[in-house]
């Protein structure tokens, strides 16, 4: 184990020895943060390096004393010769390594500067070496260009054997980690931390978080059940449609796929009769996270129908449920996980897919309501 149960999630269920791991994520995401946070409490069990090329050894220990994770038997090491770096690893033989970052590590032999692709490619691959035949973890920081894509050859990605993605803007308190390659596990699972003062801490129930702030009796709100990996995850979308005041209406999304909404506002014009054309429509998944799942659709369809009609939806009650171009309502997978959660954090009702219903016919401790269009989806809740 990490020692970070969200960490854990995220990497299948704790570290593999000899394995490669590649973390990136926008600058003061909170990187660095969690490795220290992860290694002073693993340094308490077995022997950990921190290679630090981008700070100093005190700005490293006072980041530490701030964190209260101090650890007197945790080694640091402010180096970036690449050769150096080995040595230091082959003598000491620690259980887990972590190299902050790699864009700063060169290899003498290599003329290029620090960061250079030949640099990143070739310190990485001695690195992966290193970790395979030595059985020690190693940890890869790598910076991320504005895109948000890891800085360097696409083949730093294919080496490492887990390439995990630090989301989550500085203003917003949340983090979200993602796994975007895992030979270890599930890329599907998410670990979601809060920054504090004293770092990052674990968020065991993301749903109670997101909905934390949630208005009531306020129109253009309603409540989705997502999926993430094997992890419902209850979250509020949130839409407002206004009078365009200009010749082309605007249409934004805010943790959810734009194209999707452009989707959702056509069928919501073709099979609901709502005229948005010559409206605003603005679509956010609050709480700074970021939806891909389909089952979402009725909640944001929901929403906007909500706004454009000025009714609040029902506050009490979840709704799940794909949309199809025929105004359909599609079936969507986990639906009792999804149920289980919503019961769990005191709803009182949930609009399903009709085909979804008879894997919740035992189902007593909440109302269910079967929609086979989205118009009826919709009606349930307005």
């Amino acid at each position: 184990s990490s020692s970070m149960g969200e960490l854990d999630r995220v990497l299948g269920g704790g570290l593999v020895p000899g394995s490669a791991i590649l973390i990136g994520g926008h600058p003061g995401a909170g990187k660095s943060t969690l490795l220290l946070q992860t290694l002073c409490k693993l340094a308490a069990t077995q022997k950990c390096l921190y290679i630090t090329g981008e700070e100093s050894l005190r700005q490293v220990k006072l980041r530490a004393n701030r964190l209260e994770a101090d650890m007197p038997s945790l080694q640091l090491m402010a180096e970036t010769n690449l050769e150096l770096i080995i040595n230091a690893i082959t003598t000491e033989k620690p259980g887990v390594v972590i190299v902050d970052s790699i864009q700063t590590v060169y290899h003498p032999a290599i003329e290029s500067a620090p960061g250079s692709v030949s640099q990143v490619r070739e310190s990485t691959a001695k690195l992966m070496r290193l970790a395979k035949e030595s059985g020690t973890s190693i940890f890869v920081v790598g910076h991320v260009t504005k895109e948000g894509a890891i800085a360097g050859p696409k083949v730093l990605e294919h080496m490492v054997d887990t390439v995990l993605q630090f989301e989550g803007e500085r203003t917003h308190l949340y983090r979200i980690l993602r796994a975007a390659k895992n030979r270890y596990g599930s890329t599907n699972e998410i670990g979601v931390f809060e920054m504090g003062e004293k770092g990052l801490v674990e968020v065991p129930n993301p749903s109670a978080l997101f909905l934390s702030e949630r208005s009531f009796g306020a129109s253009g709100s309603t409540v989705a059940a997502t999926m993430e990996g094997t992890r419902p995850i209850l979250v509020e979308a949130q839409a407002l449609v206004t009078p365009s005041s200009y010749g082309v209406p605007q249409r934004t999304a805010t943790g959810f796929d734009y194209k999707r909404l452009q989707m959702l506002l056509a069928v919501l014009e073709k099979r609901m009769g709502l005229r948005l054309g010559d409206r605003d429509v603005f679509v956010n998944i609050a709480g700074g996270v970021r939806v891909d799942d389909p089952g979402v659709d009725l909640a944001v369809a929901a929403a906007i129908a909500s706004s454009f009609r000025d009714i609040p939806a029902d506050s009490s009650t979840v709704l799940v449920g794909e949309i199809g171009l025929g105004g359909e309502l599609r079936g969507v997978a986990h639906v009792p996980l999804r149920v289980a959660e919503a019961a769990k954090l005191g709803f009182e009702g949930v609009v399903v897919p009709e085909i979804n219903r008879k894997k919740l016919a035992d189902r007593k401790e909440l109302s269910l309501v079967a929609a086979g269009t989205v118009l009826d989806g919709v009606n349930a809740v307005l």
